[in-house]
Parts: C-alpha cells; sequence; structure tokens
C-alpha cells in the first residue's frame, strides 16, 4: 500500500514515516519545509516540495494514487494561536480544506487527521474520553475541531472515511536513534526544556504556577512520539478493514506537570536548567488527561513507551549533541 504523509518532514511526520516503513508501506511525504527537515525523512521515502495552501502544488501530488493520506500539515502552537489567529485559519483550516477536496477529489477513499486533545477545553471530567463536551479554549483547539467537522460531512457525502486521533503533547524521540532532526522554534515544552539544558536557550519560562494542582504547575498527557506512530498505522488499516470513520483519543492516561518534567530532566541530563515563572498564558487549562480506551478496543493501540523516563531519556540522547 502507499500512503502519503502531507507534513511528513516534521517531527511527528518523520516518526510515522519510520512506523509505516517498519510495516512495509510504501511512503511518500509532502511538506514545505518551514519548520520540517530533509534530514528526518528516512531513505526509501518519496519526497514532493509544497504548500498546501497552493492547490497548484497540492493536487497533482495527490493524484498520484495513494491508498491513504495522513494530514500532518497543521501549525500547532496553541499560545500563538490566539495572539495570531489569522495564519491558523489560514493554514489550519484553509489548507485542511484544500486537502480533504483533493482526497475527494482524486479518490483517496482514507485520511488520518493529526488531531488534539485541544478540541476538548477545560475538562469537566478526567480522563477524558470521547464523549466530553468539545469547547476548545484556544483558538487552535477550534481550527482542529472545525477539520473534524468538515472531515465528517466528506465522510457523509463523498464517503472519504477519516480517523481523527486526538491526543495532546507528542514527545520522545525513536528508540533505534534513526532520528536525529530536532524541532525549529519550538513551543511544546519538553523540546523547549532540551534546548536550556543544551544551552540552546537561556532559561526555562514556566507559564504559571498557581493552577490547581499538586505543584501548581499545568498538567498534560505526554505520549512517545513512537507510540503515536504505531497509531497512525494502526488507524489506516482499521479504515481499510471496516470502511467505518473513528475519532479517538491517543493518551498515556497519566499526568505530568511542568515542573515533574523539568525535574527529570534536571537528572537525566545533569544540567541545571534554569527555569523562571511567568504569567499564565490565555487559554490553558490546568489540566489534560486523556483516555485511551476507545483505541484500545478498536485498533489494538496501548502506550507502550510513554513513561516519564523513556521519554525523557529519549529526548535527551538527541538534545545532547547540541550542548553549548
Amino acid at each position: 500500500m502507499r500512503v502519503l504523509l502531507i507534513g511528513g518532514a516534521g517531527y511527528i511526520g518523520a516518526h510515522c514515516a519510520l512506523a509505516f516503513l517498519d510495516r512495509g508501506y510504501r511512503v511518500g511525504i509532502f511538506d514545505n519545509f518551514s519548520t520540517g527537515s530533509m534530514d528526518n525523512i528516512p531513505s526509501g521515502c518519496e519526497v514532493y516540495t509544497g504548500d498546501i495552501n497552493n492547490v497548484d502544488q497540492l493536487n497533482p501530488v495527490l493524484s498520484l494514487g495513494w491508498d491513504g493520506v495522513v494530514h500532518l500539515a497543521a501549525l500547532k502552537a496553541a499560545g500563538v494561536s490566539m495572539t495570531e489567529p489569522e495564519i491558523f485559519a489560514r493554514n489550519n483550516i484553509s489548507g485542511s480544506l484544500n486537502i480533504i477536496c483533493g482526497c475527494s477529489e482524486h479518490a483517496i477513499k482514507h485520511i488520518i487527521l493529526s488531531s488534539s486533545a485541544a478540541v476538548y477545553g477545560e475538562p469537566k471530567y478526567l480522563p477524558i474520553d470521547e464523549q466530553h463536551p468539545t469547547n476548545p479554549e484556544n483558538y487552535y483547539g477550534y481550527t482542529k475541531l472545525s477539520i473534524e467537522g468538515h472531515l465528517d460531512w466528506f465522510d457523509r457525502l463523498k464517503g472519504l472515511t477519516y480517523a481523527s486521533l486526538r491526543y495532546f503533547n507528542a514527545a520522545g524521540y525513536d528508540l533505534q536513534g534513526r532520528m536525529q532532526g530536532v524541532e525549529r522554534d519550538p513551543a511544546n515544552l519538553i523540546p523547549v526544556v532540551m534546548e536550556t539544558a543544551a544551552g540552546i536557550r537561556s532559561e526555562l519560562q514556566i507559564f504559571g504556577n498557581d493552577y490547581d494542582t499538586a505543584d501548581g504547575t499545568g498538567i498534560r498527557d505526554y505520549v512517545h512520539v513512537t507510540d503515536l506512530a504505531a497509531g497512525h498505522v494502526l488507524a489506516l488499516e482499521y479504515l481499510v478493514e471496516t470502511q467505518t470513520s473513528i475519532t479517538v483519543n491517543l493518551g498515556s492516561q497519566s499526568g505530568l506537570s511542568v515542573l515533574e518534567i523539568l525535574d527529570k530532566s534536571r537528572e537525566v541530563s545533569g544540567k541545571s536548567i534554569p527555569a523562571r515563572i511567568s504569567d499564565r498564558r490565555l487559554g490553558d487549562p490546568a489540566k489534560l488527561v486523556a483516555s485511551s480506551a476507545k483505541a484500545r478496543e478498536l485498533l489494538g493501540w496501548e502506550a507502550q513507551y510513554s513513561d516519564l523516563d523513556t521519554i525523557i531519556a529519549s529526548t535527551w540522547e538527541i538534545y545532547k549533541g547540541f550542548v553549548k
């Protein structure tokens, strides 16, 4: 089978490429390389340069006879989405519509969406399951929910089956050391911590220490990127087998606070990692932990590598090479 990873040169996309290749798929990568890197792309992939906002670049690639598409090309910085919603509207919503329409026009039957637990907003209960109300507290989360809505319509109207994979924080690196590229200008906590440990940044900024949590810092569900990549493969195989769309969480089901991440990173790296407290960011819930019971039931998916030690150790193994 042939699968096209849109945004496949990025951090999550490159790990998905490894997972599909390991499973025997032929893999194509479509990326504008604004944040992704050629260094991330495993050997054996077909590479196409283009932007999802340019249909003249996107549609010819979609016409090449893919069995499925994985959409990983959305912008993801929740904080930035609250100050610069225009770029998120253009890329995440308009760009995604280009992908969805292109898949429909070129008879691609299956699409996997890299979605987010940010669609839920402030949790009403924990862990969050797929029946939880969706009420995003940041514009990034809204864009993901909007894409899911368009996919649902195209399923009903055009038979485009989809799997929406809702997860929060991808973390860690390939345990075989096959992916060495680091994210450019990361906004997620763990790579920022690692850049600080490596001396690339002077200090870590912690956004709020007055949340209603044990140590006052925000708690998130961190899932090892190798586990997430496996989920994308299993989701595509589910769509092919059942011809039925699904929305599932991929979560470790155990939350980690900012200070827990920081303390473990100091322990593993042996670095002091300077940090300071600043104000909360608009739209940040205190705690998000997702249930993955549905993914286990439907996909047979399990988070095998998402413990704190494995996540931090596999990440530092890459970043220690950048120590200044």
